[in-house]
């Protein structure tokens, strides 16, 4: 699953992006395992999203999605299944010069596509920015809606008892 998208990066003087390059989505490789980690790790370190390991990475990289530019990922996205019916976005990431270029979208678009192949009944996410998956469908929830997400996931959190991320869902 190719898709090719014209996009602008915000910044021209950011190498190696030029003007009007095509963006790839598609499945991640495990070529690409060390731009996740530095993709993913970037915004962990700012307490946006939780840390990964390249064994973590490695072990799912069937889950990611990403997207390139010139062979360089500038963003990506997981599909994590919880139940026959249901799974999450996760380790949504958009290298800070491509955001607000519709890469963040294009990702979560490319992601619910293939929930909706494998016939799933919702999608959903823990977010900080609630606002962009509403633009996308997804309404906010409350947390014990998603029980196997605390049972499986939040339990292992380090902000588990303080948790400050929005549930947020979409029905397919």
């Amino acid at each position: 699953m190719n898709t090719l998208v014209t996009l602008a990066p915000r910044e021209r003087s950011a190498p190696p992006f030029v003007d009007n390059a095509p963006v790839e989505i598609r499945m991640a490789r495990m070529s690409d395992v060390r731009a996740l980690l530095d993709l993913i790790n970037g915004y962990a370190a700012e307490a946006i999203m939780l840390p990964r390991t390249e064994f973590e990475l490695a072990e799912n990289i069937r889950d990611f999605t990403v997207a390139a530019v010139g062979g360089d990922v500038v963003g990506c996205a997981a599909l994590h299944f919880y139940s026959p019916a249901t799974a999450e976005v996760r380790s949504l990431a958009v290298a800070p010069q491509w955001k607000g270029h519709h890469v963040g979208r294009l990702l979560v678009e490319s992601v619910e596509k293939e929930a909706r192949n494998y016939g799933l009944a919702s999608l959903f996410a823990f977010t900080y920015v609630p606002a962009f998956f509403s633009k996308l469908g997804f309404v906010e929830v409350e947390r014990g809606e998603l029980p196997l997400k605390a049972w499986k996931d939040c339990l292992r959190c380090p902000k588990f008892q303080c948790c400050d991320e929005i549930a947020m869902i979409k029905r397919l």
